[in-house]
């Protein structure tokens, strides 16, 4: 039996197989090179993430002295372009994609200045929740939730965030482990730190806004005085039943549930309840009750005796 014929390659099928391989690999190489020269044409992108309760809280502080909102003013809209002109520089061959502004509100229903705000153009505004005790609640899951969206699906190259709480540090990381660098924006401190050391270490770079910068935005409120001279100050009965009135209010925007919890606190009320119901019962009397114990009293009286006739 003869043995099976075999067909050695020539030297000119190995050149020929060489020859396409080289061709091939050109090609390849062409088509790299092409792909890479439209990435390197194609801007990056940056996006700004801003914490409100952070800005009103340590501008306000730094500015005016105090984190209370309803002490002072704040030019958002001008704070955000400012912001934006910042980034700008910072971020010189990138463009914006928007500013996310996150702050909280009541059954997350925008207040008219978040309206106004979410009408500014680049700027989406996110609602968390705020409390009895008017403490944001969900802001940073959703700063977590957009960080890292965006930076996995390669929309922002580069992040501008607006922040100090501790609980942001996942988000950083989040957005990081996509391949986005973020970069932690802060206000000066009036004294020691308003941003957690470990949200500083996390981070790509740092930058501090001065008491320069932010003065401009932050704007103290005239501070009301309800006194007319030569009128007597209004009676035990008077402001009882204005107390009533509010609690009347109280109850209708919180509900029952709110109201079973504020109970076993009565006669005493939570600082940030208590606070509410001066300011308003000086609006409503168009007088002020600071100096007048027995009037505070008096209102405090009437709140309680009108909720606990509710429950």
């Amino acid at each position: 039996m003869n043995d099976a014929d075999t067909t050695q390659p020539t030297a000119t099928d190995t050149d020929a197989r060489l020859h396409a391989l080289d061709a091939r690999l050109e090609r390849t190489n062409e088509l790299l090179q092409r792909m890479l020269a439209e990435v390197a044409k194609t801007p990056s992108t940056h996006a700004i993430f801003v914490d409100a309760g952070y800005v009103h809280a340590a501008a306000g502080l730094l500015v005016t002295g105090t984190e209370d909102r309803r002490s002072f003013d704040l030019d958002a809209e001008g704070l955000i372009e400012a912001f934006i002109d910042k980034a700008r520089t910072i971020f010189a061959d990138s463009r914006l994609l928007r500013v996310y502004w996150y702050d909280g509100a009541r059954r997350r229903i925008h207040t008219p200045e978040q309206q106004a705000i979410a009408e500014l153009p680049d700027v989406k505004v996110r609602l968390g929740n705020l409390n009895a005790n008017n403490q944001q609640k969900g802001v940073d899951s959703l700063i977590r939730t957009d960080l890292e969206s965006l930076a996995r699906h390669r929309a922002i190259s580069d992040a501008a965030l607006v922040g100090g709480d501790e609980d942001l540090v996942s988000a950083v990381e989040a957005a990081q482990g996509y391949g986005a660098r973020v970069h932690l924006w802060g206000i000066e401190a009036a004294e020691g730190r308003n941003q957690a050391e470990a949200l500083l270490w996390e981070v790509d770079s740092q930058r501090t806004f001065e008491l320069d910068f932010c003065r401009p935005y932050v704007t103290r409120r005239p501070v009301t005085t309800y006194e007319n001279e030569g009128e007597p100050p209004p009676s035990r009965e008077e402001v009882r039943f204005v107390g009533a009135q509010i609690a009347a209010t109280w109850l209708a925007e919180r509900g029952r549930d709110r109201l079973a919890e504020l109970l076993p606190g009565a006669p005493y009320l939570p600082g940030p309840v208590d606070q509410d119901l001066l300011v308003e019962a000086e609006r409503l009397l168009s007088r002020s009750l600071r100096g007048h114990a027995s009037l505070r009293r008096a209102l405090r009286d009437g709140f309680w005796q009108h909720l606990k006739a509710q429950y």
